[in-house]
């Protein structure tokens, strides 16, 4: 058979960087490593293609030579997602869909052939093997959350690789908390699974076969949801390595405040190759913290954690989020204060959204306050509920704390204040390519001449070569993120 692959069309979002992404000459952020883990679960004697639209447009060419277009996406991905499906129908496509939006709402979408729902490793074989007997069904889905031991690697060889900033991989599914916005326990389960070592280090091996040299995002819920497993099963082969091929990846990983409680954990993150990590901080409110079941950020100073973690070699982005039902007025500025304090960089913050299936989803929607579908767009603004605080002002708030946090003088004195005491690992130097000094001058030009705030970007320029050279290439990339969010900002 011949399989065609789509991935949608992400807009442009905070986490996009499509206005970041000229500068390296790049199309995406990161690939669909979905669809090519699915892409590997196929029979071997089957064509398959993948298209990314985010990197290629989709052809009706494409689509005629299919015989069945497997789709995935997200909430964000919902417009194009349906464009697809418009198209494919037009063309007499048969359509495969799955992934984490067709689980929670398959039954709002039509036109759909077959739906693949929950995990791939569960809910594929049943499906192709009814296929291949002439009997599949409209939909397959499970409530076994599968042991990940047997999940293939991906196909890298689908990817058009010089067109992405960054690559992809998994160790595992799940998290161990169970915040009230967050829909992951319900995606992937309580009770993180993992990938053995041996498997994972073999998908880092193919990727670093594939060609691959640079950053590595690691798309696990919580990286560090099994602490004891990755101290002494994990890290300690990874850290081996890496130090044997040199550093060829830089890790980035989403991880829970309580890393900061593991001084350990961290050395041994650091010297495996880490660099990056996000954190979901959402609110210096101790009261939203606790309503939203945020316990793993409560009974600390959360911002002498992010500096810790900086300090010892992990460059910290945070999420932010206003519009608990606890939120006092006052909070727009605490959020302000906070992320002054904490230095963090890259500060995401959005209005609380319930997305499908999530506890906060369930709790609107039995006190009447649910509107919809959430957007899936973290910064667009939006809710999907009745907030308790005035809307109006909820909507004031928040656009005040862009306005603030990413204006330049803000953000340039944060960048700043992160260089000064993040203290990267020796062992892993920056490898500046071509394609690095090429976007330099472009920051140059277009940062240092044609934007307004051009002064505090000089400024910062020649503070880090003069005074911190091994962090210059770190501090251009940051400036150059910052003319990204600056775009959204107005945007919004």
């Amino acid at each position: 058979m011949n399989i065609l692959m789509i991935s949608p069309e992400t807009p442009s979002t905070f986490w996009s960087f499509r206005n970041a992404l000229k500068f390296v000459s790049k199309k995406s952020s990161e690939p669909p490593l979905g669809l090519t883990t699915v892409a590997a679960m196929l029979p071997e004697h089957w064509h398959v293609k993948l298209i990314d639209m985010n990197v290629r447009a989709l052809k009706n060419k494409d689509l005629l030579w299919a015989d069945l277009a497997f789709i995935t996406g997200m909430n964000v991905q919902r417009a194009s997602f349906q464009d697809v499906v418009s198209r494919c129908q037009s063309l007499n496509v048969k359509i495969v869909a799955g992934g984490p939006m067709m689980t929670t709402e398959y039954q709002s979408f039509t036109g759909i052939d077959h739906f693949i729902l929950n995990e791939a490793e569960e809910t594929l074989p049943p499906f192709l093997k009814d296929l291949e007997a002439g009997c599949a069904k409209p939909v397959y889905s499970s409530k076994n959350f599968p042991k990940l031991h047997e999940t293939p690697l991906p196909r890298w060889d689908l990817l058009e690789k010089k067109k992405y900033a960054s690559m992809s991989v998994q160790y595992s599914r799940g998290c161990p908390f169970d915040c009230e916005f967050c829909s992951i326990t319900l995606l992937n389960g309580h009770r993180p699974r993992a990938k053995n070592t041996d498997q994972f280090l073999a998908e880092l091996e193919s990727l670093y076969q594939f060609g691959w040299r640079g950053p590595v995002f690691i798309v696990d819920d919580n990286f560090i949801g099994h602490k004891k497993k990755l101290k002494t099963d994990l890290l300690p082969a990874l850290i081996q390595w890496s130090e044997a091929k040199k550093y060829p990846f830089r890790f980035t990983a989403e991880v829970s405040m309580n890393l900061a409680d593991d001084e350990s954990l961290i050395q041994m993150l650091v010297h495996a190759g880490f660099e990056h990590v996000f954190i979901g901080i959402e609110t210096p409110n101790t009261e939203s913290l606790a309503e939203c079941g945020k316990s793993q950020n409560l009974n600390r100073d959360m911002s002498v954690s992010v500096h810790q973690l900086q300090k010892q070699g992990l460059r910290v982005s945070g999420g932010f989020i206003v519009g608990f039902d606890h939120d006092p007025p006052s909070i727009f500025e605490r959020q302000i204060q906070f992320i002054r304090k904490s230095g963090i960089v890259t500060a995401m913050v959005g209005i609380l959204n319930a997305p499908s299936g999530s506890k906060l989803f369930q709790r609107m929607s039995s006190e009447k306050r649910l509107l919809g579908v959430m957007s899936g767009d973290n910064m667009d603004g939006s809710t999907n509920f009745i907030p308790k605080m005035n809307p109006e002002k909820l909507s004031e708030g928040y656009k005040k704390i862009l306005k603030t946090i990413y204006s330049p003088r803000e953000y340039y004195i944060r960048v700043k204040s992160m260089i000064q005491e993040f203290r990267p690992f020796p062992g892993m130097k920056p490898k500046i390519t071509l394609t690095d000094i090429k976007a330099l001058f472009k920051s140059m030009w277009i940062l240092g001449v044609l934007e307004k705030g051009k002064l505090y970007y000089w400024r910062l320029f020649l503070y880090s070569l003069f005074k911190c050279p091994e962090k210059f290439p770190l501090t251009i990339t940051l400036a150059i993120y910052g003319f990204h969010f600056r775009k959204i900002v107005e945007h919004i």
